[in-house]
């Protein structure tokens, strides 16, 4: 119970307790060491002790105090010991946002970093995500991922580059990467790319968090009220996609009674002020047309597939070309969406998802022996065990009885 209880922390609680280090401190890296010396204490501590009444405080402070402690042991400044070793009220926040998270973003996405170094370095500082899952939502390597983080660091210590949400002047250019960051966040949360869960609560709920933050502050941002519909609108359907034995149920299969009407009602308002055409409006648009079916025969795919094409003019990705000719195929039938998707092998060839999109056109179209095969190889990408469990449902289902990477 104690190791759930501190997971259940490093969850909900990493990216403050970084934050607030760096905040003290200006030193990136003292401050994840620092709050991974917290998390080992807790594993040591708590079995004894009992979990604290408050873990983020107990968590925050025991960072702190190992924070300072190695600033002695470092010699510094006398000026800069005593300046981290009480708690600083710190100054004045621009547009009155007082969150070390929202701060840490915003610092994170200067647009002095390349752009992927500002997604990946927020995902990592900000939401403890590991190296292997932000390289998975990269599709690089984690020896390049890690390089790229390092590098980051480095940049912002040597460029003195500020700690706080910037000027209104200056929020245009941060922007994009901030709306990726939380894109990419919710993303983890809502479907992860490995482990025993499918939904990581805690992720989506910070990221929603986050974007409802931002969202007040740029009121007048599309993309920002863009990126919020569309985080509630997929947020208001997590809970019917698994089912109490935990396992995967696709979107046509899903109980929509149990759907959160008052989040999607509030989505829809929001889509409906945001304007523009950017890439999260298209996605939340996308994601209503879902949302306000009541049934899965009456999903409007003819709508979704023109959609995704106006998407893919503003974001020209493989990815978004295979979620088109999934609504093609399903719209127009799936001969149609198959040859769509055949024509992107190469583009997806390390792509995960790509061989179970094929093996559900081969598995309409009756090529069992074919889907079979697919779906063997899409068991074999799968990042998850829901996928894995669902898609040797799916496998068994085609005849291909169990299947050899189980």
């Amino acid at each position: 119970m104690t190791a759930e209880a501190v997971e259940r922390a490093f969850r909900t609680e990493w990216g403050q307790i970084v934050a607030t280090v760096i905040r003290m401190t200006g030193d990136w890296e003292l401050a994840e060491e620092a709050a991974q010396d917290a998390f080992a204490q807790a594993l040591e501590r708590w079995p004894a002790e009992g979990v604290p009444r408050n873990p983020g405080a107990w968590l925050t402070t025991t960072a702190r105090n190992r924070a300072v402690d190695r600033l002695r042991r470092e010699a510094v400044g006398a000026a800069k010991l005593r300046d981290v070793a009480r708690e600083p009220v710190g100054e004045p926040e621009v547009h009155d946002v007082a969150d070390d998270r929202l701060r840490l973003m915003f610092t994170c996405c200067h647009p002095a970093l390349a752009l992927d170094a500002r997604v990946a370095l927020t995902l990592r500082t900000l939401a403890g995500l590991s190296v292997a899952e932000i390289a998975r939502a990269f599709l690089t390597s984690e020896a390049a991922l890690a390089k790229r983080l390092v590098r980051a660091r480095q940049k912002i210590k040597h460029a003195g580059i500020p700690y706080r949400v910037p000027p209104a002047d200056l929020l245009p250019s941060r922007t994009p990467a901030v709306l990726a960051v939380l894109y990419l966040l919710f993303t983890e949360g809502y479907a992860a790319t490995a482990g025993a869960e499918l939904v990581r609560r805690p992720l989506t709920g910070e990221a929603i968090r986050l974007a409802r933050l931002l969202h007040e502050l740029m009121p007048d941002e599309p993309e920002a009220t863009g990126l919020l519909a569309l985080m509630l609108f997929h947020d208001a359907r997590s809970s019917a996609r698994v089912d109490a034995d935990g396992e995967l149920v696709p979107l046509d299969e899903q109980d929509r009674t149990a759907w959160d009407g008052a989040r999607i009602a509030e989505a829809d308002r929001l889509l409906a002020t945001a304007g523009g055409a950017g890439p999260y409006v298209v996605q939340a648009a996308i994601a209503a047309c879902h949302a306000t079916a009541p049934t899965a025969a009456d999903t409007d795919w003819r709508q979704i597939a023109v959609l995704y094409g106006t998407l893919r003019k503003l974001v020209p990705s493989p990815v978004v070309a295979l979620n088109q000719a999934v609504a093609v195929g399903l719209a127009y039938g799936p001969e149609v969406g198959l040859a769509l998707v055949e024509e992107l092998r190469t583009a997806l060839a390390d792509y995960p998802l790509f061989p179970a999109v094929r093996a559900d056109f081969l598995r309409r179209l009756g090529r069992t022996t074919e889907a079979a095969d697919a779906y063997r190889a899409a068991i074999e990408a799968a990042t998850t065990e829901p996928e894995r469990r669902f898609l040797r449902r799916r496998l068994s289902s085609v005849g291909g009885g169990r299947s050899s990477v189980e």
